[in-house]
């Protein structure tokens, strides 16, 4: 053999290995996909939960997104402002103002308080319990209370008490994992430290709902008639609270006979005049709904604090800002 037919094949060879090289590196020049190195620092600012809870597949997704389609800079649930604040400084933007979420169990009908309707013995999960009639608690619309969610939360915040689901707010991060797998549809985002939440879905009349649990809104419409701010209306059995009349005076909380419109009535705060400051021009009385508030014109005001639910109306009115709310 001759050497000519060695170094001639290893010739065309090297020779087609170094056409395809600069081609190949050529192409990589001209159809490169420009990566915004703002994506690697905006996941690297994101906690990695991976819940989805901002609307998409993931953090990456939703890094990508940020960057890319220019979605809002706060929608982490679980990072909160701190991780908003975060990425606005990447995307040079504003990080704007973010109500946190967080679970919230929309019933309260445990196991003394919610009939059993038969003994179930299978899977503990809610889903298998759901198929079976639509589970053993007489109330359809109830907590099954076998802790699915539980297993999801990657947090910690859900525990389950005598068949019914608790969660701690301090902990919960809004992700929405537990809405997602709840077969009943009991839980939802409500705002963190809201004042009042109707924990009742049932929409049946008042004696269907007692005779199923003794914690169910009956409809009697009591949080309606002693709503002074017209936040409560009643639609199909069940109390819809208006947020942006109502003023957290919790007296819907007081007056509901079942329990069903939950809120801690030990946080009302009442008003307080200073009445060095006050003038007497009575525009504080005047505003009060509870006649809470007593005093002649021109004389110094008081403020009667069994009667006071704290709305703060009267502290908005009072021109020498002289009223405070403890």
């Amino acid at each position: 053999m001759m050497l000519s037919d060695i170094l001639l094949p290893a010739g065309i060879l090297g020779s087609m290995g170094v056409l395809f090289g600069a081609g190949l590196a050529f192409a990589s020049q001209k159809l490169a996909v420009k990566v915004d190195e703002r994506v690697a620092q905006v996941r690297e600012a994101l906690p990695g939960a991976g819940c989805g809870g901002c609307g998409y597949a993931g953090c990456d997704a939703y890094a990508a997104a940020v960057v890319n389609e220019g979605a809002p800079v706060n929608r982490c649930p679980v990072g909160g402002e701190k991780v908003a604040r975060e990425i606005a400084a990447i995307m040079g933007v504003e990080a704007g103002s973010s109500t946190r979420m967080v679970a919230t169990v929309l019933c309260q009908g445990d196991a003394d308080t919610c009939k059993i309707k038969f003994p179930y013995e299978g899977l503990t999960e809610c889903r298998a319990l759901f198929l079976a009639s639509g589970g053993d608690k007489a109330c359809k619309y109830s907590c099954l209370g076998l802790g699915s969610c539980a297993k999801v939360c990657d947090f910690g915040a859900i525990t389950v008490e005598n068949r019914l689901v608790h969660i701690d707010p301090d902990k919960c991060k809004g992700c929405g994992k537990c809405i997602q797998v709840c077969p009943k549809s009991v839980l939802r985002l409500e705002p963190y430290g809201q004042r009042s939440i109707l924990r009742c879905r049932a929409v049946e009349k008042g004696r269907a709902v007692r005779e199923a649990c003794t914690k169910g809104c009956i409809g009697c419409g009591k949080c309606e008639k002693s709503c002074k701010f017209g936040a409560i209306t009643m639609e199909n059995n069940l109390p819809i609270v208006d947020m942006d009349k109502c003023v957290g005076c919790l007296e819907c909380v007081r007056n509901c006979p079942t329990g069903a419109m939950t809120g801690d009535l030990s946080t009302r705060k009442h008003a307080v005049i200073d009445e060095g400051a006050c003038v007497g021009c009575g525009l504080c009385a005047k505003q009060c709904k509870f006649d809470a508030i007593t005093g002649a014109l021109k004389e110094k005001h008081r403020v009667d604090a069994q009667k006071c639910v704290g709305c703060g109306l009267c502290a908005q009115k009072c021109p020498r800002k002289c009223i405070q709310l403890v």
